[in-house]
């Protein structure tokens, strides 16, 4: 039955099996043309815009990203010099700071000197007052017993007050002068 139908559709041609038939080929090229005019028409167009608007948003993403790169690059530089700045300042109020501990101690060594100097004039004079008192006790206490002595010496009491504070101030003066004799 294979045959019959072979046999009955190749009846009025006597071309080759391997060849097209021309109307068919005419009606592919109709519809191959339609479809071409379609696809330029309407469905290129659409894809070119989407790409111009695909190329558009990826240009301004790149403006985009170099402007942000832009601003961090300044902001960077903004604070590489701010941290340079506090840097600086650090070291300025560091220095200063030292100066100042160096002047307060300078200062209280000079008030401890002062202060120093003041307690060994104060000790001083105390103690030269202390020695002008205990010259005077000692004078008036070898007073007393060098006209007690010279009264036994002599066998007559000394108790005219004038004539026995002579004697003592002679007796003391000579005392000074052997010792400053003995001294040198």
């Amino acid at each position: 039955m294979n045959q019959l139908i072979i046999s009955a559709a190749t009846e009025g041609e006597s071309v080759s099996p391997l060849m097209p038939n021309i109307w068919e080929m005419g009606v592919v090229l109709v519809g191959f043309a339609v479809l071409m005019y379609i696809v330029v028409k309407f469905v290129v167009p659409m894809f070119e815009k989407t790409f111009a608007e695909r190329a558009e948003a990826i240009e301004g993403g790149i403006a985009k990203a170099e402007q942000a790169q832009a601003e961090a690059s300044a902001a960077l530089e903004e604070y590489k010099q701010q941290l340079t700045d506090a840097r600086a300042e650090a070291n300025r109020i560091r220095e200063e700071a030292r100066a100042e501990g160096a002047q307060i101690l300078a200062d209280l060594k000079a008030k401890a000197a002062a202060e120093s100097a003041r307690i060994t004039e104060q000790a001083h004079a105390a103690i030269e007052s202390e020695r002008q008192a205990a010259v005077v006790s000692l004078r008036s206490e070898v007073g007393t017993l060098a006209t007690t002595l010279a009264g036994r010496i002599v066998g007559e009491a000394l108790t005219d007050d004038e004539r026995a504070a002579r004697v003592v101030d002679r007796f003391l003066a000579d005392l000074e002068t052997q010792n400053a004799g003995a001294a040198k």
